[in-house]
């Protein structure tokens, strides 16, 4: 509650207690949990909403709701921060970040969906009422009639500054990216205006929910008779859910034959277990399993070929999500608690070998949209050293005539090229591959041989793929 005095009443006129909406009281959870305790929404939000759905408070209409307005002021943060900024009388960093949270609710409310105008207003203010107090309700009441004065593109035109004169900010404030992540990504895509904007626009659509059927324990015909389930675009064991839904609660999904994996991810993994080798292939190793999607994948195409796959992820808890994942593979595989920088193993060991690298997860700013304002332009300094160290260690884990793939899920030029560029230079026995034919029917992979995958062009998360053979 307010810690402001409350004004004495008019005589006459009751006291009406603010009225508990739990849609946004929900939603205004969801974002507390994210900004106070750095978590990410896509983990806070489905155990709230099952709480909220088995204490018979909200029905499939009103979770929905309430995951817009989560995503939604999550993924144009920047831009309603622009707007409010506009609309108060001080700096944003004087206002306290709940009462923030409110306004930015109920100005996604009023500028990114259908709500009617004095609807979105009142129901931000009865919101304010609860969990803020009247006093500071009534700050929320001024702001937001400021804001519903115009709609978006209207307000655009007002804090946006010109592209002309400012490019970058441009971009930055109409699709609610930091300065320097679009000024990452242009790099890393290249090419003029119409492209880094399709890109941004895409990261800030709701992507497909996409499964994948694991090769021996579910086939995609299965998964297709799912409501409002389509193919994979490029993945021969995708299903694209076109309407979201509740994966879990599909049996394949239930019980492990299938899983949840952008097609991205699954591509990155096909590849690998695709490229020609010379010699035998009977040992795969994911040298950073976790969270396990890779992993249970080249685990059931290792199945199939009389492979075994060494699972390594150094976070003990992580590991237990890998050993979950794998849990009922028809094939042998072994998972370990290891350091992928100092491993257990001999080197030469594997014919194939995966690093996904942890890096600054630009590439998957769809599913997360609050990671790109916790990153910072100093985190990949952060991650650089981890990032050459496991590629180091993969290839000397390979054999002679084996294959590494290194993956990462940023398309950051630091994260990519430049860390292949840089171990190549350090092992003149290795090469690179094309890995562009192992992805067939994959249009616009560029000039290779390593490849970058995007949401706007393949509908992907943001992968990239380097494929290198140890030669010597």
């Amino acid at each position: 509650m307010s810690d402001q005095p409350r004004r004495p009443r008019k005589p006459g006129k009751p006291y009406r207690r603010p009225q508990k909406d739990p849609v946004r009281f929900l939603a205004f959870e969801a974002l507390r949990a994210v900004d106070e305790r750095d978590a990410y929404a896509n983990l806070v939000l489905p155990p709230l909403l099952r709480k909220a759905r088995e204490g018979g408070d909200f029905d499939a209409r009103d979770a929905a709701l309430a995951t817009e307005l989560v995503y939604g002021t999550l993924r144009r943060q920047g831009t309603y921060d622009a707007v409010v900024a506009a609309c108060v009388d001080r700096p944003l960093r004087e206002v306290d970040p709940p009462v923030l949270d409110v306004l930015s609710l109920g100005a996604h409310q009023l500028l990114g969906t259908r709500i009617p105008t004095h609807a979105a207003v009142s129901a931000s203010v009865e919101l304010a009422r609860v969990v803020l107090g009247d006093g500071r309700a009534k700050f929320v009441n001024a702001v937001l009639r400021k804001v519903a004065q115009h709609d978006l593109d209207g307000w655009l035109e007002r804090v946006a500054p010109p592209y002309d004169e400012d490019p970058e900010d441009h971009l930055a404030v109409v699709h609610s990216h930091p300065r320097w992540v679009v000024s990452a990504l242009w790099d890393s895509l290249g090419g003029g205006r119409a492209g880094i904007e399709d890109l941004l626009r895409a990261d800030n659509e709701r992507p497909e929910v996409t499964l994948v059927a694991r090769p021996g324990r579910a086939t995609t015909g299965e998964l297709l008779d799912e409501e409002a389930a389509l193919p994979g675009r490029w993945s021969p064991y995708a299903v694209r859910l076109s309407e979201g839904g509740e994966p879990g609660a599909i049996p394949a999904v239930a019980d492990g034959r299938a899983g949840v994996q952008d097609e991205g991810s699954q591509l990155v993994a096909l590849a690998l277990a695709d490229a020609p080798l010379d010699g035998p292939d009977r040992m795969w190793l994911d040298g950073c399993a976790g969270p396990g999607g890779k992993a249970a994948l080249l685990a059931a195409l290792a199945a199939e070929r009389g492979a075994v796959l060494l699972a390594s992820e150094k976070q003990p808890h992580r590991a237990g999500l890998v050993a979950k994942a794998l849990a009922g593979n028809p094939g042998p595989y072994q998972v370990v608690v290891a350091d992928g920088t100092r491993p257990p193993w001999r080197p030469g060991t594997f014919d194939r070998v995966l690093v996904d690298v942890p890096c600054t997860g630009l590439g998957a700013l769809r599913r997360r949209p609050e990671a790109r304002w916790r990153r910072r332009p100093g985190d990949l300094e952060g991650f650089a050293p981890l990032q050459r160290g496991l590629l180091r260690t993969a290839l000397e884990s390979v054999r002679v005539g084996g294959v590494v793939g290194y993956a990462t899920c940023s398309p950051h030029l630091a994260e990519t090229r430049a860390v292949v560029a840089d171990l190549l230079k350090q092992f003149p026995d290795a090469e690179l591959i094309d890995a562009r034919p192992l992805l067939p029917g994959v249009p616009e992979l560029g000039e290779g041989p390593d490849v970058q995958l995007w949401p706007h062009v393949h509908g992907t998360d943001a992968m990239y793929l380097a494929l290198i053979r140890r030669t010597g």
